[in-house]
C-alpha cells in the first residue's frame, strides 16, 4: 500500500479509508487492552493517533515502539473518539522500521530548553518547535523565489569565494590551500599569495551585492540568494558566522522605487506565511506566550500573528536620518538616559534600541529611514548634493529593528573613485566593478535582507541560532 502523508490524512482522507502511514513515535501510552501512539512524519505540526487494539495486534509487537522509533502502520481511518483531532487510525498491521533505545534517546516527550536542542542539532528537527520553524523556513525560501519570478527578476548565483570585501569590514574568513604553519613568503618576508590556489588572497563572501550589480547592469532586474560569512567574534542572539542573504538589484530605479520594492517584498513574504503556515504560526505563538508568562505586560512580545498583521496593515512611515535623530534626542528614554547608547547628536550610528523606539513607541508602525551620514555607510552608496549624506535606506520592524538595508548606488565613476580613495579601497582590486560605471552606467538601486533575521521576525524566536538548521558561531561548528 502506498504511504499517505499525515498532512494529507488529517486534511482530506475520508473515514473508512484504508491507509499506510509511516513516521516517528512521539509518545506511546496505553492500558491492558489498547495502546495509543502519537505519530509524526514531519509533514505537519500535528500528530496522528494510532490506536492499537491488542485483539488485532499482540502487545509484544509494541516492545520496540518507543519515543523516537520509526514505524509503519496499515489501518483504517475512523472518527476520533477523543478531542484534538477529527480522525485517527485503527492499526491492522504494525512494523518497526528503526528502533530507538528509550534509555538513550535524548529527545524524550517533555519540555526541552532551546539551548539543549542546539546541542542535539542533528535531532532537533524532530521537536515540534524546530519542525514548525523548518516548514516556515521552506515556505519563505519558496516565497522569495516566487515573488521575484512574478516580478520579472532573474536569479544570479554570485561567488562564495571572493577577492573583494563588499562591506569594507575586513572581518572575513580566509580561503587558502597553504599549510597554516609554513606558507611561502616573498623577498620582503610577506606571505606570497601568488603561489596560492587562486594566485591571490581570497575570502568567503560577506555579500553578493557587488557581483550581482554587474548582472543588473545588463539584465535589468536580478537577485541573489545565497550564503554569506562574517568572521565577527560576536556571541550574541543576533549574530551568525554563516547566514543567508537575499539581495535584489534593479537598473533604472532610484531610492524611491527601491523602497517601494522592499515594502512590497516583505509584505508578500508575511502574507505568504499567514496563508500557508497558520498551524505552525499558531503553535509558535502559543509557545511564545507560554515562555513569557512570567514577564510584565509591557515586557511581553506582541502576539506573533498580530505582529505579522501589524506590518501588513500599515503603510511604512518614511523619515530621514536627521528627523530620526531629532526625535530620539528629544525622547524621554534619551533624556533620562534609559537608552544604553545615548544619542548626543547627528552622526551617531543608530542601535536596535533606537530603531525599535521609533517603530514601537513613536510611530507605532514600520519605519523606513533614509539619507544617512555617508561616514557610517558603504562606499558604493549614492551621495546626496549636501556632501554629508547618502541615498541609503533601512527598513525598521517591531521587536527586531533593522530588517532590510539598501541604497541607490553611486553611478558616477568620478564620485565613486573619489569615495574609494577616501576609504582606502584599492582601485586596482575593484577594476571590474568600476568598469560598470565606465561603460553604460545607469541609475540603479538594491537592498539586502538577512534571511535569518526575517525568520526571527516570522517565527517569534529570540535567538538567531534557532532559525537555521546548523548554526555557525564562535567556537561552534560541530554538526
Amino acid at each position: 500500500m502506498k504511504r499517505t502523508e499525515i498532512k494529507t490524512l488529517l486534511k482530506s482522507v475520508e473515514v473508512g479509508s484504508k491507509v499506510n502511514v509511516k513516521g516517528w513515535v512521539r509518545t506511546k501510552r496505553g492500558s491492558k487492552n489498547v495502546a495509543f501512539i502519537a505519530l509524526n512524519d514531519g509533514s505537519v505540526i500535528h500528530n496522528v493517533q494510532i490506536v492499537v487494539d491488542f485483539e488485532k495486534i499482540k502487545p509484544e509487537a509494541l516492545a520496540q515502539v518507543n519515543t523516537g522509533a520509526s514505524i509503519s502502520v496499515d489501518g483504517e481511518v475512523v472518527a476520533s473518539q477523543g478531542s484534538g483531532q477529527k480522525v485517527e487510525v485503527i492499526a491492522e498491521k504494525l512494523e518497526v522500521l528503526g528502533a530507538a533505545d528509550p534509555e538513550k534517546y535524548p529527545l524524550q516527550p517533555k519540555k526541552h530548553s532551546l539551548e539543549f536542542l542546539r546541542e542535539i542539532a542533528h535531532l532537533r528537527f524532530r521537536s515540534s518547535t524546530f519542525g514548525a520553524i523548518t516548514r516556515i523556513r521552506h515556505s519563505m525560501i519558496y516565497a522569495v523565489h516566487k515573488f521575484f519570478t512574478e516580478e520579472g527578476f532573474y536569479n544570479i548565483h554570485t561567488p562564495i569565494i571572493t577577492g573583494s570585501d563588499a562591506e569594507g569590514a575586513g572581518e572575513m574568513f580566509r580561503v587558502s590551500t597553504f599549510e597554516p604553519g609554513n606558507p611561502p613568503r616573498n623577498e620582503e618576508g610577506e606571505i606570497d599569495w601568488k603561489q596560492d590556489f587562486f594566485a591571490r588572497e581570497t575570502n568567503l563572501t560577506v555579500s553578493g551585492q557587488l557581483e550581482v550589480e554587474t548582472a543588473c547592469l545588463a539584465m535589468g532586474k536580478v537577485y541573489t540568494f545565497g550564503p554569506t560569512f562574517r568572521a565577527e567574534n560576536s556571541n550574541t542572539t543576533r549574530h551568525l558566522a554563516e547566514f543567508w542573504m537575499i539581495e535584489p538589484e534593479v537598473a533604472f530605479a532610484d531610492l524611491e522605487e527601491d523602497m517601494e520594492l522592499a515594502e512590497k517584498f516583505i509584505k508578500y513574504l508575511l502574507q505568504y506565511a499567514l496563508n500557508h503556515n497558520m498551524d505552525d504560526l499558531e503553535f509558535l505563538s502559543k509557545r511564545l506566550q507560554e515562555a513569557e508568562k512570567g514577564k510584565k505586560a509591557d515586557e511581553r512580545s506582541m502576539e506573533l500573528i498580530e505582529k505579522l498583521r501589524f506590518v501588513l496593515d500599515n503603510n511604512f512611515e518614511h523619515i530621514t536620518y536627521t528627523e530620526a535623530i531629532q526625535i530620539l534626542r528629544n525622547s524621554k528614554p534619551n533624556k533620562k538616559k534609559r537608552f544604553q547608547y545615548v544619542i548626543d547628536g547627528w552622526g551617531a550610528d543608530l542601535q536596535s534600541e533606537h530603531e525599535r523606539f521609533l517603530v514601537e513607541k513613536h510611530f507605532k508602525k514600520p519605519v523606513i529611514l533614509t539619507d544617512y551620514p555617508k561616514d557610517i555607510k558603504a562606499f558604493y552608496m549614492k551621495q546626496n548634493e549636501d556632501g554629508k549624506t547618502v541615498r541609503a535606506m533601512d527598513v525598521l520592524f517591531p521587536q527586531i529593528g533593522e530588517i532590510i538595508g539598501g541604497s541607490q548606488r553611486e553611478e558616477s565613476l568620478e564620485k565613486l573613485t573619489t569615495r574609494m580613495k577616501e576609504m582606502n579601497i584599492p582601485e586596482e582590486d575593484m577594476w571590474w566593478y568600476l568598469d560598470t560605471r565606465r561603460y553604460g552606467s545607469v541609475v540603479h538601486s538594491g537592498f539586502g535582507l538577512g534571511f535569518e533575521r526575517l525568520m526571527l521576525f516570522v517565527t517569534g524566536m529570540g535567538n538567531i541560532r534557532d532559525v537555521i538548521p546548523f548554526p555557525r558561531a564562535p567556537q561552534s561548528a560541530e554538526f
